[in-house]
């Protein structure tokens, strides 16, 4: 099975005071609204720590979108634990997954999609791309995989029409263009699993 959760190095305790309020920062305002020197304030900690910690105020976007996946990724294994024999609902779990998970947590949409949205055209090297690449990438993967243990006659184009139906549904939740957005997903990728 893919790698549910990513291995994370371990924080000391000022860096995962920084990562917190970086966090919440970089999703609530955005990436290039942030300043270093916000987050180092908003965290009770010095510029210094910061660096000390990160290295960079690029590292430390990538640090967070990391954390962000890792957490996603392990209330995703929790959702398919629920479902355990394979089949159709074992693939809509994703989206189970993505419903209570988004409100609370993706309010404003994908924080991947978002930081990808900000950082440019992706030519200039930036680490935020091969990261957000990584984290799609995944999911596309899991899709494939579920959809294979379903027997579904072609996974990979199937997994490529449920990644599609999910991306479309949060980029949605961040629109805010109607509600319920993976609710809707939900039923259009049940249709087309049941049509296999």
């Amino acid at each position: 099975m893919a790698q549910p959760v990513p291995e994370l190095a371990p924080l000391t305790p000022g860096a995962r005071l920084v990562l917190d309020a970086a966090s919440l920062l970089f999703y609530e305002r955005g990436i290039h609204a942030v300043g270093v020197d916000t987050i180092a304030e908003a965290a009770g900690v010095t510029k210094k720590t910061l660096y000390d910690r990160f290295g960079s105020k690029e590292a430390l976007v990538v640090s967070y979108l990391q954390h962000r996946d890792a957490r996603w990724r392990v209330h995703v294994a929790e959702q398919l634990a629920r479902v355990p024999e394979p089949g159709a609902d074992r693939v809509l779990a994703i989206f189970d997954a993505a419903i209570s998970w988004s409100d609370e947590n993706s309010p404003k949409g994908c924080s991947a999609i978002n930081a990808r949205a900000e950082i440019g055209d992706g030519h200039d090297g930036h680490p935020v791309f091969p990261e957000v690449a990584r984290q799609k990438a995944w999911l596309r993967d899991l899709f494939e995989e579920l959809c294979t243990e379903a027997g579904v006659q072609d996974a990979p184009e199937m997994a490529e029409a449920m990644m599609l139906l999910y991306e479309g549904a949060i980029v949605t939740v961040g629109m805010e263009t109607f509600p319920e957005p993976f609710a809707v997903a939900r039923r259009w990728a049940a249709g087309l699993l049941a049509q296999d």
